[in-house]
């Protein structure tokens, strides 16, 4: 094990971490071209401009070793590379790098005066308790599916789920623009049986779309929601382009956003950073993940970093970025409750799906439980 320091972090760069596979005899190296690749792209010795070497060169700050042929390497990246550019962004953090495969993109400390520019969620997790009226405790949601289900029947469906006594209600992230159910006509289908369960029963329960398709369709897509009278949306930033999803979030400032993972598995980027950061600067207000021991792998550990990453306290200056909720999911089941709020604590959203609609004593009855059972248990402690 070793460590080598190049050069400190500066105030005006980004510190950028990377977990790099190589020999020790050749991570220096490693490093110095990774350094290179995610800034000037070109040979610095054929560089003649004196600022662009001593501003705009990437840097390598810091080199440790993991153990196992893994090292972590810091590299300080300029912060007048990027702007409020979630794609420039993205492109600086890992453009040319992601195309190494022994190369993961860690950690990003970010400047001064930079997290305050792309600004964050506008509603955070005070924003999401507010629509649901519910000032303490964790909340719940459940999602709609399967695909392929009309837009009559998934209003059904979730006038059920609404009846049960649920938070909010997604629709699940395959379900888009497709025949059977058009996204105008699911919305308009989808709320009609919420509203009327809400009615029923005195509750707040929140639809949310999942808005789908290019920048123009996804604005759209906004509108239709809102014009409906809904004030929660779902969109999957890594499908819809980061940049995008930034956009939409500052053209719908009413809107709360749940952010989807779907395609964050088809980048090296570690699951803290990527779903519990990045999504959270560029507006996620809730920012769902796979819950370990369901469908994915993620490990205890990750999920922790990420929950802890999306709700720490961040100021930068005088702002401060609002906290995104994390929402686990991914094959959870009610019997896990319990489990699951002792792990995460109260500022938590608990996203059950397939094993509410499964359910032997019916959706409602199940749905209904789940949420009993979340607003019984109350926090004992993280373990």
């Amino acid at each position: 094990m070793f460590r080598t320091r190049f050069l400190p972090a500066t105030d005006d760069r980004l510190s950028v971490t990377y977990h790099v596979r190589a020999d020790a005899a050749d991570i220096e190296a490693r490093a110095r071209a990774i350094a290179v690749e995610q800034s000037v792209e070109m040979p610095p010795e054929a560089i003649d401009d004196p600022t662009i070497l001593a501003d705009i060169v990437g840097r390598v700050e810091d080199i440790l070793d993991l153990g196992d042929g893994r090292f972590a390497v810091r590299i300080g990246l300029a912060s007048a590379t990027i702007g409020a550019d979630a794609g420039q962004l993205m492109t600086m953090l890992f453009g040319n790098a992601s195309l190494l495969d022994d190369v993961t993109l860690a950690d990003c400390v970010f400047p001064p005066g930079f997290a305050a520019a792309f600004g964050g969620p506008r509603h955070g997790i005070d924003g999401l308790r507010r629509r649901a009226g519910r000032p303490g405790g964790a909340l719940t949601c459940s999602a709609l599916k399967p695909l392929g289900l009309p837009a009559e029947r998934l209003g059904e469906l979730a006038g059920r789920l609404a009846m049960g006594g649920l938070d909010f209600i997604k629709d699940d992230h395959g379900i888009g623009d497709q025949a059977l159910a058009p996204f105008a006509r699911r919305v308009t289908a989808v709320a009609a049986r919420v509203r009327a369960a809400n009615r029923a029963t005195g509750g707040a329960t929140r639809y949310v779309p999942s808005l789908t398709g290019d920048l123009d369709q996804l604005r759209a897509r906004a509108a239709i929601a809102r014009d409906e009278g809904l004030d929660t949306v779902m969109v999957a930033p890594l499908v819809a382009g980061l940049p995008a999803f930034r956009a939409l979030a500052a053209a719908f400032p009413d809107l709360a956003f749940f952010a989807h993972p779907a395609m964050a598995g088809a980048a090296r980027i570690l699951p803290p950073l990527l779903l519990g950061t990045l999504f959270r600067l560029v507006g996620a207000d809730a920012t769902i993940f796979p819950h370990h021991g369901g469908r994915f792998g993620y490990s205890r550990a990750t999920c922790r970093s990420l929950a802890d990453g999306a709700r720490r306290a961040w100021r930068d200056g005088a702002t401060a970025i609002a906290p995104a909720l994390p929402v686990p999911a991914g094959g959870m089941s009610p019997e896990r409750v319990a489990e699951l709020l002792d792990f995460y604590g109260d500022d938590t959203m608990l996203l059950i799906g397939g094993s509410l609609l499964a359910a032997e004593e019916g959706v409602t009855a199940a749905a209904s439980s789940f949420a009993s059972a979340v607003r019984r248990h109350g926090t004992t402690g993280r373990s």
